[in-house]
């Protein structure tokens, strides 16, 4: 009687239309959870509110941590970075009162955590993820090893594919040609760059792998935010306001915070190198404007402004790096890196005509300090590249050749193909900074 039953359900036409509509939503209900528990582990509550004196998307500092560094630098060097490397002029006197042994520092509110200094000969060793060069052990074969044990972060700046739009990185002139997409060029660069330095002796480790993000959250799901952060601004919710917020948060936000948990938590790199492509505003980007200028620069945290110091998670990110002495790596790592990239490239150095970036060595001009969100968060030294502009007509006539083996005659000098130059400026640097440090 009961397979009498079954055999009229199953004859019945309606009967699978019924059962494959069940089966849809239980997959979709499986996906949505599994969905919501992934966004749970990638991003928490708080951080999808906006709080005051915190920055969009940033996890609550722990300020305990900073207890780590009592005894780990003296008041001379504190205040020699304070002042030459970390802050636009006086900034920095409104969260750091220093006494005659000891700082208090502004954490949340009107509290403060006081760190005492150590004595000028004292130099006990700081908790880190990350090993200054002169750490390493002694090179074993220098000579084809120059870079043996180090470990090294490459992160490909953007994101590029079907993104690039999005990210205002992409022009392609009158609808034919090449397209120039920043995060393709950045992640092709990375890829060969970690070539070069894995036959060099380093375990290299790419952030990105591919062109698409490394968070796995979509612009939709920062739309509730998006609409907090226009309402906090007074500007109208707009379906074009809110869809230019939400991507906002998601590539220019989200995803670096993102790649900053994989280089903190899960890499732990020595050093991470920051692979980017300068530009100038360019207007229309299928008929943008081609510049004749084109230039060379890198970039060391530091520089922050008023408006940067009121933000609780930018000054606890900031002593963070102080405490840790990141600059003083950060620092000389750039400068022979500046120098070989120079000597490759052979572009003029870029010269900052605005306050968010300064020159913090009057005979290193290709260095600037600036504060930006990835040579922030990024907890050990960081090699910010900005070598070419890539709407300058020289670029993109050098894009259009694409990879050529040996030399060719470009603008009557012999040269090697973008990415080749790009990153034996980078390989060259590299090796004459350790094989200097690690004797």
């Amino acid at each position: 009687m009961l397979s009498k039953f079954w055999l009229r359900k199953v004859s019945n036409p309606y009967f699978f239309i019924v059962l494959f509509g069940f089966l849809i939503i239980i997959f979709f209900s499986i996906n949505t959870r599994k969905k919501l528990f992934h966004n749970e582990q990638e991003i928490t509550k708080d951080q999808l509110t906006l709080r005051e004196s915190i920055s969009v998307l940033a996890a609550n500092p722990n300020w305990d941590l900073l207890k780590n560094y009592h005894d780990k630098i003296s008041k001379k060097e504190f205040l020699e970075k304070i002042k030459a490397v970390y802050s636009e002029g006086d900034a920095w006197q409104a969260v750091a009162k220093v006494g005659e042994n000891f700082v208090d520092i502004k954490t949340s509110k009107n509290n403060f955590i006081r760190i005492y200094f150590s004595s000028e000969d004292l130099h006990s060793a700081v908790p880190r993820y990350w090993r200054k060069a002169n750490e390493m052990p002694k090179l074993r074969d220098p000579k084809n090893q120059p870079l043996e044990d180090l470990i090294i972060a490459i992160d490909p700046g953007h994101i590029g594919g079907r993104w690039a739009k999005m990210e205002g990185r992409w022009y392609q002139i009158n609808n034919s040609g090449i397209e120039i997409k920043e995060g393709e060029l950045t992640l092709k660069i990375a890829k060969r760059l970690k070539e070069k330095l894995e036959r060099l002796g380093s375990k290299v480790n790419l952030v990105r792998k591919r062109n698409g993000p490394v968070n796995k959250l979509h612009p939709e799901d920062f739309v509730g935010l998006a609409k907090k952060i226009l309402r906090s601004k007074g500007l109208p919710l707009s379906q074009q306001n809110v869809k230019r917020e939400s991507e906002l948060i998601f590539y220019r936000k989200h995803e670096i915070r993102r790649r900053a948990y994989l280089i903190n938590k899960k890499i732990k790199p020595d050093i991470t190198i920051c692979i980017h492509f300068n530009a100038e505003s360019w207007g229309n980007p299928t008929s943008p404007r081609l510049t004749d200028n084109n230039h060379l620069h890198l970039l060391v945290n530091g520089n922050y402004s008023h408006h940067e110091f009121r933000l609780e998670d930018n000054r606890y990110h900031l002593f963070m790096r102080l405490f840790q002495n990141i600059h003083g790596e950060e620092f000389e790592l750039s400068k022979s890196i500046a120098k070989s990239l120079a000597e490759e490239t052979r572009l003029p150095p870029y010269v900052y005509k605005t306050s968010n970036a300064k020159l913090i060595d009057k005979n290193e001009p290709y260095i600037y300090a600036r504060n930006l969100l990835a040579n922030r968060i990024y907890h050990c030294p960081v090699i910010f590249l900005e070598p070419y502009v890539m709407n300058s007509k020289r670029f993109y006539h050098r894009a259009k050749l694409g990879s050529y083996k040996g030399l060719k005659i470009v603008d009557g000098i012999e040269r090697k193909n973008l990415t080749e130059e790009y990153t034996d400026g980078i390989a060259k640097g590299l090796i004459k900074y350790y094989a200097k440090m690690r004797k």
